[in-house]
């Protein structure tokens, strides 16, 4: 089995909801990292096989937003990419398919990780594809339905995390330290 190793790290900016990178969307975020990781790794457009980004909310984006984002960040179009929806697991899970790409054989280089811009989910008429003739048309937030409300249970997702929480016994301190490390660890990475 081959070993797998990260030769570049590099991550779409953090924004603030409806805030100054709520014009970008995904695929432009997406497409800068691709760009900006081939210019610093120094790795061919052409030796890459493979892009893997995790991408949920994806209602008006497009088909195959990963896809997108390579051919904008100047991947060749005979670079094959897919985009995969695994709610919060989403970017984690492309780099989890990567690595096996690359053990199994089957890709020496992904790029691999995920893009989303919360602040360019839309607004959708649900019933508007079957024809609405009469009466009203209910608009739902694609943001709400598909992303922060639990889609067996019909509650915010946040309450997931409150559940966990309490469950296992993470308190608010603990969540804080962690998140603390995890920043210091990317400051310390850049």
């Amino acid at each position: 089995m081959k070993d797998v190793v990260i030769v570049g790290a590099l991550r779409t900016p953090i924004g603030c909801f409806r805030g100054a990178l709520a014009g970008h969307s995904a695929v432009e975020l997406g497409s800068l990292v691709v760009k900006a990781l081939i210019e610093r790794t120094g790795v061919s457009e052409y030796a890459v096989d493979e892009v893997i980004l995790g991408q949920v909310l994806t209602a008006g984006a497009g088909q195959n937003p990963a896809r997108q984002s390579a051919i904008k960040g100047g991947l060749p179009n005979s670079v094959s990419a897919i985009t995969i929806n695994d709610v919060c697991g989403s970017g984690l899970k492309a780099l989890h398919l990567a690595t096996q790409a690359i053990q199994c054989g089957e890709a020496d280089i992904v790029i691999a990780g995920g893009q989303e811009n919360m602040s360019r989910a839309p607004h959708v008429l649900t019933d508007s594809r079957t024809g609405a003739q009469l009466g009203n048309s209910q608009l739902v937030d694609s943001l709400g339905a598909r992303w922060v409300v639990d889609a067996f249970n019909d509650y915010h997702i946040g309450v997931t995390a409150e559940n966990l929480a309490r469950e296992y016994g993470i308190s608010r301190q603990l969540q804080d330290a962690y998140a603390l490390s995890s920043q210091q660890k990317a400051r310390a990475g850049d």
